[in-house]
């Protein structure tokens, strides 16, 4: 599976100056809104120093990584729920990806025309989120019409659908986005597709001055504002300067390390977003290793054997037989399948086993 990532937010607040550097796709880039004319798609590698581990006790021939895919919707602005700007066509390309990152603006800077013409990060969120329920609104009012319908000539699945609409609409209407909304576990299969219903995180677009003093632990105004409002909703907000992570992205191995080292990092501010997407959405990596590849997937944390092996092929879960399992510290502090094996650290795993993180498997199966 890949985790697809749709960033939004208004226009001007450095969108596609973050998608660029994410997927050096080459979007287009402009000091005036609406830049951004059709969603670009960009496919982004998963960053993993497990990898490289795996791959320096094996010498595979290639490393696969596993990826995200990022949309960059374009510009939203107030009305675009009514087809205000570029509206409505965008915001259907939201209701496919998994999970939402909210781009604020959190940089003054007179050269950069603001659409609000001020800078202001909960007020900028608040436009986006309210454009996103009314988008929502008028979905589920067109389909609580043919909804209701089944349930009045008695539909058992449209009665509790409809009791779940019914509940959402008003929260909605209210001003409460679906995810703040407390459904249960039963209650959110309904709506999954709606966009308020998705999980967010937020990235604050920071000036370069800005990242150094966040480094150095110094507070910061309108970044702890958006921080604040994440935690309500149990999200993270990332600081990242877009300026910075376009220069980042035109460098690799040991100038990146060394240029990151220089701003007192570890960790690319890019890297930082990906990884709280999969800390977002519940997910986990376990590889598979040989001489051929060391690869990454992608699956949810409480995944079995049986359903990581689905991942790979349909095959592999069909004729699952057993799971040979190594933890990822046991392959690196054994040096290998063989090690492992020899030291009594590779295990025999049914349908069952729940996958731990970083667990490097190989499958038994029969078609």
């Amino acid at each position: 599976m890949s985790l697809q990532c749709g960033i939004v937010g208004l226009p001007n607040v450095g969108k596609s100056t973050i998608f660029n550097a994410l997927t050096a796709a080459g979007a287009q880039m402009a000091n005036y809104p609406f830049c951004t004319i059709d969603p670009n798609v960009g496919v982004v590698a998963v960053p993993d120093p497990r990898l490289q581990e795996l791959s320096g006790i094996i010498k595979p021939q290639k490393i696969v990584p596993t990826s995200v895919e990022f949309l960059d919707i374009a510009g939203l602005v107030k009305g675009a729920s009514q087809g205000e700007g570029l509206g409505n066509q965008f915001l259907g390309h939201i209701r496919q990806v998994d999970a939402v990152a909210h781009v604020v603006r959190c940089f003054e800077n007179d050269d950069v025309i603001h659409v609000h013409g001020r800078v202001n990060p909960l007020e900028d969120i608040q436009v986006i989120e309210t454009e996103l329920m009314l988008a929502d609104l008028a979905g589920l009012e067109k389909r609580i019409v043919t909804l209701s319908k089944r349930a009045r000539v008695g539909d058992k699945e449209a009665k509790a659908q409809e009791a779940v609409f019914i509940k959402v609409i008003e929260g909605l209407n209210n001003g409460v986005p679906i995810r703040r909304q407390g459904l249960s576990a039963e209650e959110k299969p309904f709506v999954r597709d709606l966009v308020t219903a998705k999980p967010f995180l937020y990235v604050c677009n920071v000036s370069e001055q800005d990242i150094s003093d966040l480094q150095a632990g110094k507070p910061h105004a309108l970044v702890d504002t958006v921080r604040q409002y994440a935690a309500s909703e149990g999200a993270e907000a990332i600081p990242i300067c877009g300026a910075i992570e376009a220069e980042i992205s035109e460098l690799d191995g040991e100038d990146k390390a060394q240029f990151l080292e220089g701003l007192g990092v570890s960790e690319a501010g890019l890297d930082r977003l990906i990884h709280a997407a999969y800390r977002l959405l519940g997910l986990i990596t376990y590889f598979t290793a040989g001489p051929k590849e060391v690869r990454a997937w992608t699956i949810h944390q409480g995944d079995t054997a049986y359903d990581a092996a689905g991942v790979i092929h349909t095959d592999f879960q069909k004729g699952f037989i057993r799971a040979e399992v190594i933890g990822y510290s046991d392959y690196i502090n054994c040096r290998g399948e063989v090690g492992a094996k020899e030291q009594g650290r590779m295990r025999l795993e049914g349908k069952e086993y729940r996958v731990v993180d970083g667990d490097v498997m190989h499958f038994r199966f029969n078609v």
